[in-house]
């Protein structure tokens, strides 16, 4: 019933900045689920466990992985259905795939195809 598209990913030096977002599009019913659920971004790095990065909820309470507070920041812009990444002072160790994820009704989560981000040092 619904999609999640990132974007914004690409190669940076560390150091730098890029702005990761994800825009659900679907069923006005679908949409309504997804902007009245949390959503999160996780990432996964080669040969590593996907990990929650950040995640926000319907009242935009964000939480934060201990490794990425105080240099990523996570929103959402409901009237535009997507969820936002600004990630900051960007290190190596980012470097991953990074996905979206929504929830739906039913216990239904839905993920986005993944971006990548790719930080040099």
């Amino acid at each position: 019933q619904a999609q999640l598209v990132e974007s914004g990913g690409g190669l940076v030096r560390a150091g730098g900045s890029l702005r990761l977002s994800c825009t659900a599009s679907g069923s006005t019913l679908s949409i309504n689920d997804i902007n009245d659920n949390d959503m999160g971004w996780y990432r996964q790095a080669p040969g590593k466990q996907r990990e929650l990065v950040a995640s926000i909820s319907k009242t935009y309470s964000a939480n934060y992985a201990d490794s990425v507070k105080g240099r990523f920041t996570i929103s959402r812009d409901n009237a535009k259905n997507t969820v936002y990444l600004q990630m900051n002072r960007l290190k190596p160790e980012d470097t991953a795939v990074y996905f979206c994820n929504g929830k739906l009704r039913w216990g239904y989560e839905i993920w986005g195809q993944g971006t990548q981000v790719t930080v040099s040092s």
